[in-house]
């Protein structure tokens, strides 16, 4: 249920929530942003995307106070200027975690993100489906996992990524890793105990907010876990996949319909 009042930290994804389809975010977006920091609400992205794209993430979401990015496993305190968290997989660990995953799905393309710096390539196994530009650098899987990587996406040419996700859920426990998916037909494989709730986590101890004063927002099952963790409310974008839709208090506009301002703006209206 969603609580009386106003959350002290609001948290929100964003592609495919608060990103439009056509990448962008619209002015009235970040007006109400805008709004709701001056409410002393603090303004978090909680992200899939990994440290390389942060000057896009602060670009799209430019009232935030910190960045949750690479599906929680690096946290950035904007005023600061520092991570409060870099996690790392190590090549050896996934490994292990693939051939689980390929004894049971069969054979896996295979992206690495190893590297933080701002546009730096990706590795592995390029993919023409893959729906953003990006730097690449192909490289054999060998070569890839001699040193540790912030995370990996994973293909399979037969499975769909929910069908993929399923099997990765069965086969890695979850004290090896993390496996999700984040809308983009890919699975991606993170460090265990690395999501969106734990690095919403950092952020909650950091500013010492509890739990049941933040709001989230998302739309695909790698925000799952942010759902889980958060006690004032969860609340859906009306595209967002079905499992997330099962657990949201509440559900808002499309991302297209910049659902998630229209549902601030009424919240601070209240």
């Amino acid at each position: 249920m969603l609580k009386p009042g106003l959350p002290k930290l609001i948290a929100t994804d964003l592609d495919g929530t608060l990103v439009r389809s056509d990448e962008t975010v619209s002015a009235y977006t970040h007006e109400v942003l805008e709004r709701v920091r001056a409410a002393g609400i603090r303004v978090v992205a909680a992200t899939g995307r990994g440290p390389r794209l942060a000057s896009l993430t602060r670009d799209d979401i430019r009232h935030a106070d910190y960045l949750v990015l690479a599906q929680g496993g690096w946290v950035l305190d904007q005023a600061e200027g520092r991570y409060l968290r870099q996690a790392r997989l190590s090549g050896t660990v996934l490994a292990d975690v693939l051939a689980r995953i390929e004894s049971a799905a069969g054979p896996l393309s295979v992206i690495f993100e190893a590297l933080e710096h701002d546009d730096s390539p990706l590795w592995g196994d390029y993919d023409p489906t893959w729906r953003y530009p990006v730097a690449f650098e192909s490289r054999e899987r060998a070569d890839c996992l001699t040193g540790d990587v912030i995370k990996a996406f994973a293909r399979s040419a037969k499975l769909d990524v929910d069908e993929l996700l399923a099997v990765a859920r069965r086969v890695v426990p979850a004290d090896v890793a993390t496996v999700t998916q984040a809308g983009l037909d890919y699975l991606e494989i993170c460090p265990a105990h690395v999501d969106k709730g734990t690095g919403l986590a950092v952020v909650a101890e950091a500013v010492g907010v509890d739990p049941a004063d933040v709001l989230v927002f998302g739309d695909m099952p790698n925000d799952l876990s942010m759902f889980g963790w958060a006690g004032w409310g969860r609340v859906a974008v009306a595209n967002a996949h079905p499992e997330l839709l099962a657990l949201a208090d509440d559900v808002t506009l499309t991302n297209d319909q910049d659902g998630v301002a229209v549902y601030l703006e009424r919240l601070l209206s209240r």
